[in-house]
C-alpha cells in the first residue's frame, strides 16, 4: 500500500503523523511511504530525516494525496484538505465527527473510507490511540492553568501549591480517565487541593491513592456545583466514545464561580462538558464569560509537537501496519474506529 503524511494545516499544529523511524517501520513491511516535504520540521524531523530511512518526499499536498492510497495524519481534514481527498483513500486520524456535522456530510459524500484515531476500541473498552494524547492534554491542562492564574493572565493570582500562611490552590477536575488522571497527578504534584469526579469506583480508589491531597467524588450534580463554585481551575475531561460530551457545567454554575478563576475543557474538542465553553486556537486561545477565563483549544497537544508525535506514533504503528497488511479485513479495534465508509455513517454514536 501507498501511504501519504500529509503537512498538518490547523492553525498552530505542529505535530506529524509518524515521526521517521515509525514511518520505516511501514518500509520494512513492504510498504511505500511518502512524506509532503517540511511535514515533520516543527517536530524537529527534517526531510533527509526521513528520506535516510526509505520515505519519499513529495513536495506539495496535491501530489501528496494524489499518490497515497492511505491518508494518515494528526487532525481534522479542514479547507482545501477536503478537496484532495477521493473517495478512493482511506483516512485515518483523529476526526471527532459528533462534534463537526457539516465535516460528516461531506465526508460521506466524498464516499471515502474515514476511521477516527479516537474510537479505535479495544474489547476492554481502551483507547489506544487516544490515550497518548490524553495523557498529554491532562499535563498541559494544569500546566496552562497555573499561568493562566497569573493576575498578568487575568487571573485571580492563586499558586495552586499554597505557600506556609497561604491556603492550597484548588483544582476541580471533571473525569477520572487518561486525560483527567494526568491532570490530577500534576496537580497534586503540584500541591493543590484536588477534587476529581468519576462514575467507577475503581478510578475513584486509584484516584486518591495519587496522594492525601486528591479526594475522588461521585458525579452527584449538588456536589459538582459546590466544588466549581470553589474552584481555582476547573478541568473538563469527559470522554463518550464518539458522542459529544455531556454538560456537567452548565452556565448558572459558572456564574457562580470566583472572578479570576480558569476554566479548561479537554473535551471542547468533543463539544464540550461546561456550557460556556466554546472551541479556541492558539492563536487566541482565551475568551472571558462572567469574568472566569476559558481556554478550548481543540488541539492541545500541538504545542509540544515533538513529545506529542513521539508517544502519537508509537500508538499508532502496529494498527497502521495492520491496515496497510489488510485494508479489507479489519481486525474489531480497527472495525471499531470506522466511522464512515462509501458515504454511510457507520459508527453508532454518530447515528
Amino acid at each position: 500500500m501507498r501511504v501519504g503524511i500529509p503537512k498538518e494545516i490547523k492553525l498552530k499544529e505542529g505535530r506529524v503523523a509518524l515521526i521517521p523511524e515509525a514511518a520505516a517501520q511501514l518500509v520494512l513491511h513492504g510498504h511505500q511511504v511518502y512524506i509532503q516535504s517540511q511535514a515533520g520540521i516543527i517536530s524537529g524531523y527534517s526531510d533527509d530525516d526521513y528520506s535516510e530511512l526509505g520515505i519519499h518526499i513529495v513536495p506539495d499536498a496535491p501530489a501528496l494525496y494524489d499518490v497515497a492510497q492511505i491518508i494518515v495524519k494528526v487532525k481534522e481534514p479542514i479547507g482545501p484538505e477536503l478537496s484532495l481527498l477521493k473517495k478512493e483513500h482511506i483516512l485515518f486520524s483523529y476526526l471527532h465527527l459528533a462534534a463537526l456535522p457539516d465535516l460528516i456530510q461531506r465526508l460521506c459524500d466524498i464516499g471515502l473510507k474515514a476511521i477516527a484515531f479516537e474510537t479505535v476500541e479495544m474489547g476492554d473498552g481502551k483507547l489506544p490511540l487516544l490515550a497518548p494524547m490524553s495523557d498529554i492534554a491532562g499535563r498541559l491542562s494544569v500546566q496552562i492553568g497555573t499561568h493562566l492564574l497569573h493576575t498578568s493572565m487575568g487571573g485571580k493570582g492563586v499558586l495552586l501549591g499554597g505557600v506556609p500562611a497561604a491556603p492550597r490552590g484548588k483544582v476541580v477536575i471533571l473525569g477520572g480517565g487518561m486525560a483527567g488522571g494526568n491532570a490530577a497527578h500534576v496537580a497534586a504534584g503540584l500541591g493543590a487541593e484536588v477534587v476529581v469526579f468519576d462514575r467507577s469506583r475503581e478510578k475513584m480508589e486509584a484516584l486518591r491513592n495519587i496522594g492525601h491531597n486528591v479526594t475522588a467524588l461521585y458525579p452527584h450534580q449538588a456536589s459538582i456545583q459546590k466544588q466549581v463554585r470553589e474552584a481555582d481551575l476547573l478541568i473538563g475531561a469527559v470522554l463518550v466514545v464518539g458522542e459529544r460530551a455531556p454538560h456537567l457545567v452548565s452556565e448558572n454554575d459558572v456564574q457562580q464561580m470566583q472572578a479570576g478563576s480558569v476554566i479548561i475543557d479537554i473535551s471542547v474538542d468533543q463539544g464540550g462538558c461546561i456550557e460556556t465553553t466554546r472551541p479556541t486556537s492558539y492563536e487566541d486561545p482565551t475568551f472571558q464569560r462572567y469574568g472566569v477565563t476559558h481556554f478550548g483549544v481543540t488541539n492541545m497537544p500541538g504545542s509540544v509537537p515533538r513529545t506529542a508525535s513521539q508517544s502519537l506514533s508509537a500508538s499508532l504503528i502496529p494498527f497502521l501496519i495492520e491496515l496497510a497488511d489488510s485494508p479489507d479485513k479489519l481486525s474489531q479495534p480497527l472495525q471499531a474506529g470506522v466511522n464512515i465508509d462509501a458515504g454511510v455513517i457507520i459508527h453508532p454514536a454518530l447515528k
